[in-house]
């Protein structure tokens, strides 16, 4: 069932293109680097809960939207392989500096799919 990195960022709603365009110059490279599917969701309909949520999660301010991607690989070890190479890569390297979206409050992980229907 491969291998799952998640991502869910808070991005200011004026910088949607912006956004849209800069993980569409990335999207070519995580592909290079071995990843299978990379999509990425805007957010519609993220409602604020009463104990924790999205928003709270990123810290998103008011003029901000949260974002939520994923990026499949074959297998946990293609997904460490991809990330050795990300970081090692001057175009990667490059983008880290252009993001439109704070990054440090940007909060991702690594999962290992259960089901997949």
């Amino acid at each position: 069932m491969g291998y799952v990195d998640g991502f869910v960022v808070a991005v200011p709603a004026a910088n949607r293109e912006a956004y849209r365009r800069h993980a569409a110059e990335a999207a070519p490279l995580f592909m290079e680097f071995g990843a299978t599917r990379l999509v990425e969701c805007w957010g519609d309909e993220v409602p604020e809960g009463k104990l924790t949520d999205f928003r709270r999660a990123v810290d998103a301010k008011a003029d901000e939207v949260v974002v939520f991607s994923w990026i499949e690989y074959p297998s946990k070890a293609a997904r460490d392989a991809a990330n050795h190479k990300m970081m090692n890569d001057p175009r990667m390297k490059a983008m880290a500096g252009e993001m439109p979206f704070d990054g440090r409050r940007m909060i991702f992980g690594g999962f290992a799919p259960i089901l997949d229907v």
